[in-house]
């Protein structure tokens, strides 16, 4: 059975998860966003592109950090 400060570390560290992936997401879509204003391109394709690196980027990021935990 983990200790009780482990378990109050494990909570701690879960608990910021939501807010960085959201922040990696959002700074995702700017990225592309601000890439498809710079080179003028016309389509939404630089966004999507963008937001979907941010989720893979969040989503590798979480799984290490659990990964990390459980070890």
């Amino acid at each position: 059975m983990p200790s009780k400060e482990n378990s109050w570390k494990r909570w701690l560290a879960l608990s910021g998860i939501g807010l960085e992936m959201g922040a990696i997401i959002f700074l995702g879509h700017r990225l592309g966003l601000w890439s498809a204003q710079h080179w003028a391109i016309p389509s939404k394709g630089p966004e999507v592109i963008g937001t979907l690196v941010g989720v893979a980027l969040a989503l590798y990021l979480v799984v290490r950090q659990t990964n990390k935990l459980n070890t």
